[in-house]
């Protein structure tokens, strides 16, 4: 095998790729829209962004009166979006991992570190009911979910030429 084809991704890799990229995108807009609210200064907006489930509904959240505590909520929501953000940005190096170097790197910081991320949301939001399901709630998980199980297929095996 020459050294090439190694670090050329199949088709399963780069379909994987494209998967990984519409997960970091996604994530990337959770992080500009919650930044969004923050600097317009909508701690209740911010809220709104994370309400909704049935366990949550957006008419029975009690939201603070209290300037403190307001400043406080909006600043700890300003930082989950930045770390949200945060996970895109690693996403979008992962991918860039796979589709430029066929890299099991790139794949394992995607399946773990980025898995970490979307399975604590998954169990803490979504199966709660705490968040509202819709493409986004749903959408990133499940797009994690096909990227780790399709992007393999596609990347070299140590010893074995294609």
């Amino acid at each position: 095998m020459n050294n090439e084809s190694a670090r050329t991704p199949g088709l399963a890799a780069r379909i994987g790729t494209a998967l990984i990229v519409l997960w970091s995108v996604l994530h990337l807009w959770v992080c500009a829209d919650g930044l969004v609210k923050f600097f317009a200064g909508d701690v209740k907006a911010q809220w709104l962004g994370l309400l909704g489930g049935t366990h949550a509904p957006t008419d029975a959240f009690v939201h603070t009166a209290d300037a403190v505590t307001a400043n406080v909520q909006a600043h700890l929501l300003a930082n989950f979006c930045v770390d949200v953000g945060g996970y895109g940005v690693l996403g979008l190096f992962a991918a860039w991992l796979i589709w430029k170097q066929a890299s099991w790197l790139g794949y394992v910081l995607f399946l773990v570190l980025v898995g970490i991320a979307d399975l604590a949301f998954t169990f803490s939001f979504v199966t709660s009911g705490i968040i509202t399901l819709n493409a986004g709630t749903l959408g990133g998980p499940v797009l994690w979910v096909l990227a780790c199980a399709i992007t393999p297929f596609g990347l070299p095996r140590r010893g074995v030429s294609r």
